[in-house]
């Protein structure tokens, strides 16, 4: 009897998941990727022989339960990654440093020290932490989209659920904290990166989680984080499912009501069962021109509004100059600069140095470092002149490398390589439109959007559908995803209607790798 094929647009990690999950279930899966290598956002890219990574730096969910480690049980892969404590250091303008201890102990004891008065908030914190990551380890359908969703959130509830009821319409913003003013400024500052908004806005639940995640554990991935992406392109390939690089999909027809075929730039066609859009809305609204659902026109051109943007800074970092400047600071970095001014724009800086262990990301003697800070898309699409698009890029390095050097005084003395990105350069190499990146600002659970689009057998994927960001929320998005497929009858002959337990696979010789880079 034929298999039912599903088309995964995008490899990003929440599509490769879902596909993946699928074709272990039995269906014949194809991925169409438009660059040259996978992960999109959370993609390692190779230029002048160093491997940057594109965005994302830092994964979590690898811990038991987590949604990666259960990606891994139920594949039978090995993830190539090495534990990180700390996590990293928030440098508050007062000159404070904050470490962001994963082991429990030492954490509490750092912000003891730190914030003295705010004890209170972190045991809020933590218990409603560890309700949301109890949830996050069962099937968890949010928002509900079927009955069949309803009695699974039913059959979730827990006794200890019940204590956040008081917290789902809070925000973390709303829970007493501590008096010291740059409390709130370390607390924004991490809640920007990992929930896309500020604590007078983040929901609590969700929030909390998001908080908690230094404590959960964060993880180096050897090679890049990319290779979270390319583990998985690994396995689907070596299980006979397909993944097709430089395969731009430009449209999808739809007749009936439903998904019919996908076109690729390069003229091919494709007739699929079922498409997953690893996509944003706005883009998977191009892909459907007037064949979009009403639903689907009215979330982009009325309800949605754009997510952020960032501004990237990729540099190159001698070794031996940047150790005999900084012994101890190698890892991970937050600064803050001015508490007064708004979050983003050079005002709240990431900076991420790949472990120094990690041989072949960049040339001999040197180590890849990702800055990145929040932007708004506007300001760099309203650039049309090229002059005034390069002098503010120029304004936007100094200040980045000015706020990193309130933490590593005299880095730009270490300094070999150097590049800059925006919005514009998202949008040319992850084509998303406009550049935006990280998902909507999580402030309600009750704003959530769900995978369905209108059209039966087209469902989104990816950090537009909650819980959003990071290579945690997008995995656990991939699981609901290949669940809801699943469930709705879309399945072949020889599969069961769950999602299999981890079994072992035959493995076959994987084809020649596309390379990182044109």
């Amino acid at each position: 009897m034929r298999i039912p094929h599903v088309v995964v647009i995008g490899a990003g990690i929440g599509g490769l998941t879902a596909g993946a999950l699928l074709l272990k279930a039995g269906y014949r899966v194809t991925v169409l990727e438009a660059h040259v290598y996978a992960g999109g956002c959370a993609g390692t890219f190779f230029h002048k022989k160093y491997r940057f990574d594109a965005g994302a730096t830092l994964a979590g969910g690898f811990s038991p339960g987590g949604p990666h480690h259960r990606v891994s049980e139920l594949l039978g892969l090995t993830w190539p990654i090495r534990p990180v404590d700390p996590a990293w250091v928030v440098h508050l303008p007062d000159g404070r440093s904050v470490t962001q201890w994963a082991d429990p102990q030492a954490w509490r004891e750092e912000r003891r020290e730190a914030f003295p008065d705010a004890e209170g908030f972190w045991q809020k914190q933590e218990m409603l932490a560890d309700v949301s990551w109890d949830i996050s380890t069962r099937p968890f359908p949010w928002p509900p989209e079927s009955i069949g969703d309803l009695f699974t959130l039913a059959t979730s509830v827990r006794p200890k659920t019940l204590k956040s009821l008081p917290y789902l319409l809070r925000t973390i913003g709303s829970i007493k904290g501590s008096r010291d003013p740059l409390f709130k400024s370390f607390l924004d500052a991490q809640l920007l990166i990992s929930a896309q908004t500020t604590g007078e806005f983040a929901s609590a639940l969700y929030g909390s989680a998001a908080l908690d995640l230094p404590r959960r554990g964060v993880n180096h991935v050897h090679g890049g984080i990319g290779q979270l992406a390319e583990t998985l392109v690994d396995w689907i390939r070596q299980n006979d499912g397909e993944v097709l690089f430089r395969q731009e999909v430009t449209s999808i027809d739809v007749k009936n009501g439903r998904a019919a075929a996908i076109h690729t730039k390069k003229g091919l066609i494709l007739e699929p069962d079922v498409v997953l859009a690893n996509l944003t809305p706005w883009a998977l609204q191009g892909l459907l021109a007037g064949d979009a659902p009403t639903g689907l026109n009215r979330e982009v051109e009325h309800d949605l509004k754009p997510t952020w943007g960032a501004f990237m800074v990729y540099l190159g970092v001698d070794k031996v100059k940047f150790k005999a400047r900084f012994p101890e600071a190698a890892g991970h970095h937050q600064v803050v600069v001015d508490p007064t001014r708004p979050l983003g724009e050079g005002n709240s800086v990431f900076f991420s140095m790949a472990d120094w262990d990690d041989e072949g990301r960049a040339p001999a003697g040197q180590v890849p470092v990702t800055m990145s800070t929040h932007t708004d898309i506007s300001r760099w699409w309203g650039l049309t002149d090229p002059e005034k698009y390069e002098a503010e890029k120029e304004v936007y390095l100094e200040r980045m490398l000015g706020a990193i050097e309130q933490a590593l005084p005299g880095l730009r003395q270490t300094i070999s390589f150097q590049m800059t990105g925006t919005p514009i350069t998202f949008e040319r190499f992850t084509r998303r439109p406009q550049g935006m990146v990280g998902g909507f600002a999580q402030t309600s659970i009750f704003n959530a959007r769900g995978p369905k689009t209108g059209i039966p057998n087209l469902l989104m994927v990816g950090d537009s559908i909650f819980p959003g960001q990071s290579t945690a929320g997008v995995t656990l998005g991939g699981i609901r995803v290949a669940q809801q497929v699943i469930k709705a009858g879309r399945k072949p002959v020889l599969t069961s209607s769950k999602i299999p337990e981890s079994t072992p696979t035959t493995r076959v010789p994987r084809e020649k790798a596309l390379p990182l880079g044109d």
